[in-house]
């Protein structure tokens, strides 16, 4: 069962945080934002079909996340939790932590932002289009 969502990268985009990866619908970036990969998504975990949210909430679940950008791709591996709500209508974020709130979509990720190759990265700042595919098993 999968989930699709693209976005596009910013001029600010960094990805230097240890802890998690960002996606959001806001239209803008600021240099603070620094686990933020691109801006604009088409989806936000509170449209993700149900049956999806479900999959993820179940403690065995796993989780993979594969990020592609102008021809690279990172594969991404974590954990469901029976606490995830998908309930953000903003932005998604993936976390090597187990912290959960209404826009964590998936826990004890393997890597974060800072973990990207810095080409994916450099071509996110150039302002590339990204598209995510949220896999669950």
């Amino acid at each position: 069962m999968e989930e699709l969502i693209h976005a596009r990268g910013h001029e600010n985009v960094t990805a230097r945080h240890t802890s998690t990866f960002e996606l959001t619908s806001d239209d803008y970036l600021t240099p603070a934002g620094d686990c933020i990969l691109a801006i604009e998504a088409d989806r936000v975990p509170a449209e993700f079909d149900e049956s999806f949210v479900q999959a993820c909430q179940r403690a065995d679940a796993t989780i993979v996340a594969t990020i592609e950008v102008d021809g690279h791709t990172e594969r991404i591996t974590g954990q469901g939790h029976p606490d995830l709500t998908f309930a953000s209508d903003r932005s998604l974020v993936c976390r090597t932590s187990e912290y959960v709130d209404d826009r964590t979509v998936a826990v004890g990720m393997d890597a974060a932002a800072a973990d990207l190759g810095r080409d994916l990265v450099d071509a996110l700042a150039d302002g590339a289009e990204l598209q995510v595919t949220l896999g669950v098993h």
